[in-house]
């Protein structure tokens, strides 16, 4: 690869050409692959990118508007509490079946699928056998934004099939991003925000930016919450209302909004309208509907800020999730303290992971950091 094309890389996808190199190698020697029937495969149109899964910055991008001005804000730091290691263990609905050598098995429901997994360093702990009884195998590009396809080594398999989380129905998908529709190590937020809800005995509004399919605005309607969920893909909304059907929860009040995460804010600051809890789960890199630019390092202590600015006057809690980025959970720690200067409550800050069943190995997904009043 040029080192120009490996520098825009590395500053558009957050992964280096190390990382890539890694990713790709090939097995090492005396090492088999083990053979698989020819498989079907899953034609699955590229989806309009959503803000999780966005195509690379060009030079035809629009103007960013100018930035949030920032400044340190006075008061006393909330309390802290880290590192705090939320943890999803295998369960009906989903188990982290197996991982290494650079994948993972999982099952989905009724299907056993196969995904890259970059972090897998270590060796499978199940017999080739358990991997070969895969319903569907991610291939292609193994980069966390890479297009590719499903293989189905079995029999065909529609896009999408029932799933279930804690009682509240939905779809999974095949996605052309090896993405499969739900985050299953979110689970996490989903109780604590669900407790939250039911403990603060009154009305409470939610506010859901990068919401994707919507599982988390389906467990805080069905908490009480009254919610607005905004993504800046069409396709993931309609997704997202797909699912709210199928949970029987249409009677639910929930807005269902396609715009820019932060343009979005910024309308709602000007509004005067206010919420008690704000999730926020942004990607690496992404565009909004009309191809506005989001870059994380530049762009989330705006976005930060803003959550502060469009709280209630007794404000439940603020989510913020960071996946596929290279910083310690210890950044965006230090950020949301800094942030809620002045508010009381309790940062607390790590690491989701998902327990594999095979071994008992975490497998870390993503760093988090939550301020609770």
């Amino acid at each position: 690869m040029p080192k120009a094309a490996c520098r825009l890389r590395r500053r558009s996808c957050l992964k280096s050409f190390r990382d890539k190199r890694r990713d790709n190698r090939p097995p090492a020697k005396g090492r088999t692959e083990h053979a698989r029937p020819q498989p079907e495969t899953v034609p699955i149109r590229p989806e309009a990118r959503q803000q999780r899964h966005e195509t690379k910055p060009d030079d035809r991008s629009d103007p960013k508007p100018a930035p949030r001005i920032l400044a340190r804000r006075e008061g006393i730091l909330p309390t802290e509490r880290l590192p705090v290691i939320l943890e999803v263990a295998p369960n009906q609905d989903y188990a982290l079946l197996d991982s290494g050598a650079g994948e993972k098995l999982e099952q989905y429901g009724p299907y056993r699928i196969v995904r890259p997994e970059g972090q897998a360093i270590w060796q499978k702990a199940l017999p080739a056998r358990d991997w070969d009884r895969a319903d569907a195998i991610f291939t292609g590009d193994t980069d966390e934004e890479g297009i590719g396809r499903w293989r189905l080594p079995k029999v065909p398999l529609g896009e999408t099939w029932p799933m279930k989380h804690d009682g509240i129905d939905y779809l999974g998908r095949f996605t052309s991003f090896r993405h499969v529709g739900v985050f299953p190590e979110q689970a996490s937020h989903w109780d604590h925000m669900a407790s939250l809800i039911a403990a603060a005995n009154r009305p409470v509004k939610v506010l859901n930016l990068f919401g994707y399919t919507g599982l988390a605005s389906l467990v805080a309607a069905r908490a009480g919450a009254e919610v607005t969920h905004v993504d800046a893909s069409k396709k993931a909304v309609g997704w997202a209302r797909e699912n709210q059907e199928m949970a029987g929860l249409g009677s639910k009040p929930i807005r269902w909004i396609v715009d820019d995460a932060v343009k979005f804010a910024e309308r709602e600051e000007r509004r005067g309208s206010r919420y008690d809890i704000i999730l926020f789960d942004p990607p690496a890199y992404g565009r909004g509907p009309k191809g506005e630019v989001w870059q994380l390092f530049e762009d989330l202590p705006g976005l930060t800020d803003l959550c502060r600015a469009i709280l209630t006057p007794k404000p439940v809690a603020i989510v913020l999730t960071a996946y596929s980025i290279r910083a310690s959970f210890f950044a965006i720690h230090a950020l949301m303290r800094d942030t809620f200067a002045g508010m009381g409550g309790t940062v607390e800050s790590g690491e989701l992971i998902i327990r594999e069943q095979s071994a008992g190995r975490a497998l870390s997904t993503s760093l988090f950091s939550r301020w609770v009043a």
